[in-house]
């Protein structure tokens, strides 16, 4: 009990419980992801859990968010590192993206379930936003922007083949046999193809 309380108190737990929910959907699916279940890995009572997120839905909610923030911090990070190095920038973010992918699965999956979460939550429509900023402003600037207000068709063949590889790694029959490092290098030659289209 006085590590339930302790946890509480310095405001840990809410984002214990998202970490369970990662746990648990990577390992059994969302499906099987329930605050209970949740509060049982994490070591507290349904209670503590209870007042961070008032149900499942809630609870997914705040994945999601945390799910897109990361996901837009990762292809940032990649963007602004490229830059310094000199480096192909576009390559750099669409490596980051799939390699988001395949290491936080349960994520990739979550952010754009919109029937299993809130999706009118204040938090998640920022993060949304966020994200989608980030691929309309010509995929974090690292393609020309032919529409600063909305997708360009060139930004739309670039998140479209990007997102699509990703899902195909994660849920589809694209190279399921294969292992992480196996997928990346497919990855990085399909881009290498997909690069000349955005530059034409």
């Amino acid at each position: 009990m006085e590590k339930e309380k302790k946890r509480y108190h310095h405001g840990h737990l809410a984002e214990s419980l998202l970490d369970a929910v990662d746990e648990l959907a990577s390992q059994f699916g969302i499906e099987a992801v329930t605050l209970r279940a949740c509060a049982k890995r994490v070591g507290v009572s349904p209670a503590s859990a209870f007042r961070h997120y008032v149900d499942k839905r809630a609870l997914l909610t705040a994945f999601a968010t945390r799910a897109l923030h990361q996901l837009a911090e990762a292809m940032d990070k990649a963007g602004r590192q490229a830059g310094e190095q000199g480096a192909d920038a576009f390559h750099a973010v669409a490596m980051a993206y799939i390699t988001f992918a395949l290491d936080k699965p349960a994520f990739f999956r979550a952010m754009w379930r919109e029937e299993t979460i809130y999706a009118r939550d204040p938090d998640y429509l920022a993060a949304a936003e966020r994200l989608a900023g980030y691929l309309s402003e010509g995929f974090v600037n690292t393609i020309v922007d032919e529409d600063p207000h909305d997708f360009s068709p060139l930004e739309l063949l670039a998140w479209s083949s990007v997102h699509g590889l990703a899902s195909l790694f994660v849920d589809g029959p694209v190279a399921r046999g294969s292992d992480r490092l196996q997928k990346l290098v497919l990855a990085d030659h399909m881009l290498a193809r997909l690069r000349p289209a955005l530059t034409a």
